[in-house]
């Protein structure tokens, strides 16, 4: 979503790091390009006025301009102002997280326009709710405009293993809501979800039906869900419903997608709620907590460790790392272990992502969408060891001509795709051995090094010999992530290692 923006900062930044000393007048140049960026980025016009005013009061300060290193100042100051704007740090005063302190069933309001994905977000709440929190959720349908509303919240209930309210046809929201609360009285639930209806437009008759909903069920969270791609009119939408609805929060759906990124600037700002949720793909499990100091890394380019080290967490199985722990301290790394990373690396949502991650990967990021390099690579290289026999995957070495023809042809794929598959294979065997010799952390560059991952994957994605910037082999600029642009306590580890 912030691609776009994270590239014409990226510019800015590059330009002033360069410098060694800057002049009030280099500053304000550069804030009138990041003015211009913001605004581009559909950033609504106040919330770009005092945040420049902000950046640029604190930049100008003898502090910065008097540093040893004054661009990498600014970039600091930019990133905290970036941060204070998606909403600052969680605190007392300035809650993030959901509230389940009220005496149960906690009720968790959900409003917003038609199409603006409430019913899949509340299946996903009830879903994290559940799975993350340890807690018993009911979720309750109460739109009765909207043909099979109430029936496809029941089917996503049944998906994420979250019990539904059972429907009584001709009920209006507020009796459905009155149900609601005494079932989940009965259930002992935990926590009552409770999906609204939309409509194509704010209207009287929205608003009351919502405030009557309110009434009975005396929510602790309002939850605001806001289509992220609709830009401005988001922020419009969010101030109608502000000054009719006690709002709690804001969710941010489609936060995967193209936008440019300037409902999710200008949120905060306009409603002066925080941004909870963020939905991220259209998986049960695609919605993540909004952490504004990991978002601002993203769309300065630090990449987001944390997040990558969450999704890792929650996609890979404790026993098949403890078994591949295993066999690494061997120095044993098969072709069904390559397969398994492959895997994991899709569900952790493919290359793109895990770039954008990774601190200092921007510009890696953006030569693999240039080269046209995508998730199919992914899907290539496992239908190549998908077509070996279990002899092979376990015994490389055996691949000859012959067997290589065969498994290119049942993939669908190439011999030289194969050979590039292989060669990958041998690189990261021999990085899990010096792994082994050396201790842990320092062998990973290997990975990334010469003949690595950056030199084997771009050819099975079509994308030609050249490696990827930043991620070594050939074409490559780098042998590997630099450990400057690591978090201190990355950095800290290394040296001990």
């Amino acid at each position: 979503m912030f691609d776009s923006l994270s590239d014409r900062l990226g510019t800015v930044f590059d330009r002033l790091k360069g410098r060694g000393a800057l002049s009030e007048n280099d500053v304000r140049e550069a804030m009138r390009e990041v003015r211009i960026a913001l605004l581009e980025a559909d950033v609504a016009l106040p919330v770009v006025r005092r945040f420049i005013d902000a950046v640029t009061e604190k930049a100008i300060g003898s502090e910065v301009l008097k540093s040893v290193t004054p661009g990498q100042q600014v970039v600091k100051i930019v990133n905290d102002e970036l941060v204070e704007m998606l909403g600052g740090e969680e605190t007392a005063e300035n809650p993030q997280s959901l509230n389940f302190n009220a005496k149960p069933p906690v009720v968790i309001m959900m409003v917003g326009l038609q199409g603006s994905g409430k019913t899949t977000t509340t299946a996903k709440l009830g879903k994290l709710i559940r799975e993350k929190h340890g807690k018993k959720a009911l979720m309750a349908s109460l739109d009765v405009n909207r043909p099979a509303a109430q029936e496809q919240l029941k089917i996503l209930g049944e998906q994420v293993e979250v019990a539904t309210l059972p429907i009584v046809p001709g009920q209006q929201p507020v009796d459905i809501a009155r149900r609601a609360m005494e079932s989940a009285k009965l259930q002992a639930a935990d926590v009552l979800l409770l999906d609204t209806a939309g409509r194509l437009h704010v209207d009287e008759a929205l608003m009351a039906e919502m405030k009557a909903i309110a009434g009975v069920s005396t929510p602790t969270e309002v939850l605001l869900v806001v289509d992220s791609l609709t830009g401005q009119d988001a922020v419009n939408v969010a101030q109608s419903f502000t000054g009719e609805v006690p709002l709690t929060g804001v969710v941010l759906t489609r936060m995967d997608g193209d936008a440019r990124g300037g409902a999710a600037l200008s949120m905060r700002y306009v409603t002066g709620k925080p941004i909870k949720f963020a939905g991220v793909g259209e998986k049960l499990d695609a919605i993540e907590a909004f952490d504004p100091k990991r978002v601002a890394g993203r769309i300065l380019g630090m990449g987001d460790v944390v997040s990558l080290v969450e999704k890792a967490a929650a996609t890979i199985k404790q026993d098949e790392a403890e078994a591949l722990a295993r066999k690494m301290a061997k120095g044993q790394f098969d072709l069904d272990d390559l397969r398994m990373q492959l895997r994991q690396m899709q569900q952790m949502g493919g290359l793109g992502m895990l770039a954008g991650m990774m601190p200092g990967m921007k510009k890696a990021k953006a030569a693999m969408a240039q080269s046209g390099m995508d998730d199919k690579v992914l899907v290539h290289m496992d239908a190549i060891i998908g077509s070996m026999t279990a002899k092979e995957r376990k015994r490389p070495e055996l691949m000859n001509a012959k067997r290589k023809k065969r498994v290119a042809a049942g993939a669908g794929m190439q011999v030289q795709d194969v050979n590039k598959l292989l060669k990958m294979h041998q690189e990261m065997s021999r990085a899990m051995k010096q792994i082994r010799k050396m201790g842990g952390l320092k062998g990973l560059g290997a990975m990334f090094g010469k003949g690595g991952l950056g030199a084997a994957m771009p050819g099975l994605g079509g994308a030609g010999a050249g490696g990827i910037p930043g991620l070594g082999g050939p074409g490559g600029k780098s042998p590997g992530v630099d450990p400057s642009t690591l978090p201190p306590d990355l950095q800290d580890l290394l040296k001990k290692k």
